[in-house]
């Protein structure tokens, strides 16, 4: 045959001679090849979709660059989805935790801190309370705290004991739900205590 095979029936040494020869003579041709020609020892040019020579290299760095990048984003997202003040706070109670861990276990009275802790504490039917209270409360940055503005005239009552804003007007503009729901709930407390009046009368 034209690839240098017998024809007609064989076993299988010589099929299995037959194979290794021509494999034999297949590697000695791409031996003698031009390596132009072949390709041998050249390096594996990567092309992208549109058929430009990609840089390996230069590809795996920007993706690093990438993920390293996404990451510190979601660390980002991550404490300003929690919240600064609350990262603060947390922060703070550990480093008060640690250093109540690295003091001894007995405290005497000579404690400093226990010491401004218990000055700091507010006592019920302390003379002095009243006075302390009006100092302005400061914001976690040092600056006071700005009180709002609320009503300071009588409002009619509402079911969630909500005041009106500061500048309310005093016109009652409601469509008259919460005064019915009040005579309602009021009505029904009557009936009830005339039921239970009427239930004991005769013991």
């Amino acid at each position: 045959m034209s690839s240098g095979k017998k024809a007609g029936l064989q076993d299988a040494e010589v099929l299995r001679q037959e194979n290794a020869a021509a494999r034999e003579r297949e590697a000695e041709m791409f031996r003698r090849m031009d390596p132009s020609e072949s390709g041998r020892g050249v390096e594996t040019v990567y092309r992208d979709k549109e058929g430009k020579r990609i840089n390996l290299k230069l590809e795996r760095l920007k993706k690093l660059q990438e993920e390293k990048k996404k990451m510190e984003e979601e660390e980002k997202f991550m404490e300003w989805g929690k919240g600064v003040a609350t990262v603060k706070m947390a922060e703070e109670k550990i480093k008060d935790e640690l250093y109540e861990m690295s003091k001894p276990l007995a405290r005497y009275a000579d404690d400093e801190d226990l010491e401004r802790m218990l000055k700091a504490r507010e006592r019920e039917g302390d003379p002095m309370l009243k006075y302390i209270k009006k100092k302005p409360q400061l914001t976690p940055t040092g600056k006071p705290k700005k009180e709002r503005p609320t009503y300071k005239g009588s409002f009619p009552p509402n079911r969630f004991g909500i005041r009106p804003g500061f500048r309310w007007d005093g016109v009652d503009r409601t469509n008259g739900f919460e005064k019915a729901w009040f005579a309602r709930e009021t009505n029904k407390k009557a009936t009830a205590d005339d039921a239970y009046k009427w239930s004991v009368e005769n013991m």
